[in-house]
């Protein structure tokens, strides 16, 4: 099956959020450093982990390396699939100003090359390593915490 990564119309797309949940995958960048979070520009504006939408036919882990490359700037080794979660954003907390279901598969990953410079796309501000959840991170964010065993 060909991957189908073409623009979908605005109108469409808010029509699909809201009906129906929207596969994620989601990266968990590991370096001597910590692990990666990425402020995001658009809602909701919280530091989380590096992460998109699946497109029809494209295979999990290829997503997750597409992550890697598109919103990183860098080539990524994936490993081990951590889980998956389903997350839940209110209206006024995604850009498309409808709620949100998606489901996330969470995968850990690492650097292709040691040292890589990480070069963030427009939908990223900032990025930072952590090794320990700050009180202030989503609640997402310390859940993955929580659940897995992060620097």
């Amino acid at each position: 099956m060909d991957v189908h990564d073409q623009f979908v119309p605005d109108d469409d797309f808010r029509a699909f959020l809201e009906a129906m949940p929207q596969v994620c995958v989601e990266v968990v960048l590991e370096t001597d450093e910590g692990v990666l979070l990425a402020e995001r520009n658009h809602e909701p504006r919280v530091w989380f982990w590096p992460g998109s939408r699946l497109y029809k036919g494209e295979e999990l882990t290829a997503a997750a390396r597409r992550v890697g490359r598109e919103e990183l700037g860098i080539e990524i080794d994936v490993g081990e699939r951590l889980g998956v979660h389903a997350h839940f954003w209110d209206a006024d907390r995604t850009p498309e100003g409808v709620s949100r279901h998606t489901v996330n598969i969470v995968y850990r990953a690492s650097p292709a090359v040691p040292d890589a410079e990480i070069d963030l796309d427009d939908q990223h501000a900032d990025y930072r390593f952590v090794s320990q959840p700050d009180p202030d991170f989503h609640e997402y964010v310390r859940e993955y915490f929580a659940a897995y065993d992060l620097p």
